[in-house]
Formats: C-alpha cells, sequence, structure tokens
C-alpha cells in the first residue's frame, strides 16, 4: 500500500501580504503627519507600491484610517504590557511604560491622535484598559511610598498623560531621545517644579 504524504502548504503569500501592509501603514503614517490630506495615491507612492496594491489591501481611504489607527493602538498596548506595570517595581514600570509609550507615540504621531478620539472601538477598548492599568500602577505606587497617600490617583494620571502628549511633540518636532524624555516626565511628576522651600511655605 502506497502512503501518500501531506504536503505542508507553505504560506510566503501571507507573510509578503503582512509585510505589503505593514509598509502601506507605516508610509501612510509618514505622509499623513506631514498632510492628513494625502490620498491613496500619495501612500502607494510612498510605500513605494502600486495604487491598486493599496486598493487591494484597504478598499477605501478610511479603511485605510481604521487599519492605521487599530494599528497604533495595538502598538500601543503593547508598549505598556512590556513594562509589566502589574509584576515590576511601581517606579521602574513607570520608567518603561513612559519610554515605551513614548517611542509609539513619536512614530505613529498621526494615529495616536486619530486613536486619542475614542472612534475607533477597538482602540477605545485598548486605551480603556491602559487607563486601568495605569491607575492600578499608580496605586502601587503609592501603596509603596512613592506618591503620597492622599493624591487623587485619577488626577494624577491625567497629569502624567498631559506631560507624555507634551513630551510626544517633543519628540516628534525635535527628535528628542525617548528616554531622556521618559526621564524628564517622571521626575516631573514625582518632584513637581517646586523647591522644597516654597512646598514648605505653603
Amino acid at each position: 500500500m502506497t502512503v501518500h504524504k501531506q504536503q505542508q502548504t507553505p504560506r510566503p503569500r501571507r507573510a509578503d501580504s503582512e509585510r505589503t501592509v505593514r509598509t502601506i501603514l507605516e508610509a501612510a503614517e509618514r505622509v499623513l503627519a506631514a498632510n492628513p490630506a494625502a490620498t491613496m495615491e500619495d501612500f502607494a507612492k510612498a510605500a513605494g507600491v502600486a495604487r491598486t496594491t493599496v486598493h487591494r489591501r484597504f478598499a477605501t481611504r478610511e479603511a485605510l484610517l481604521d487599519e492605521l489607527t487599530g494599528w497604533a493602538a495595538r502598538q500601543f498596548a503593547d508598549a505598556v504590557d512590556a513594562a509589566r506595570p502589574d509584576a515590576a517595581p511601581p517606579l521602574v514600570a513607570l520608567y518603561q511604560i513612559t519610554a515605551n509609550v513614548l517611542r509609539v507615540k513619536t512614530d505613529w504621531s498621526f494615529a495616536m491622535n486619530r486613536a486619542a478620539e475614542d472612534s475607533h472601538p477597538e482602540a477605545a477598548r485598548i486605551h480603556a484598559d491602559v487607563r486601568a492599568t495605569c491607575i492600578r500602577l499608580f496605586r502601587r505606587a503609592q501603596e509603596g511610598g512613592a506618591l503620597r497617600p492622599d493624591i487623587d490617583l485619577d488626577w494624577t494620571r491625567r497629569v502624567y498623560y498631559a506631560l507624555i502628549h507634551e513630551a510626544a511633540k517633543e519628540g516628534v518636532v525635535a527628535g528628542a531621545d525617548p528616554d531622556a524624555l521618559a526621564t524628564r516626565v517622571v521626575d516631573t511628576l514625582l518632584r513637581g517644579a517646586g523647591t522644597p522651600a516654597a512646598i514648605a511655605g505653603m
């Protein structure tokens, strides 16, 4: 009896397709960061592919923007998770999250700003999860004595987000190093801008 071995079907097309999609999304991010009104033809030219290639992956410009927004949101979530916010020492996690997120916000500035509008269901869910993670991290920092026991954790989170937003703008405009910006953000959050004398006089 002849035994026919089942042939393994190679999957290079899928890998190639994923690489093509990534190339198109990266090109679209670069183009949109400079010109939010850019067209599908602009994306194709920047990606070095035919316009028909872009249209095969994305039926419309809005479909491409939605995928770009979701992609950036997933990068954002991965950046937070990579810092092990629920396991690493709180201040170590806080610094690492800050540096990781600044890299994502710098590299995907257009898409991250779009995701922040909460109009994309997946991005909105991811941002809600990250907010909850941030509060848990701040609570751990509070319990460990790094934050004052009477501090409002949600207010602290909003201040932290504002600091990251400003640092990310500096990263995009001036090309500042994310690690240096992360140090500045965390230092400002924990120490503030006042002197010990000013704090004592309050």
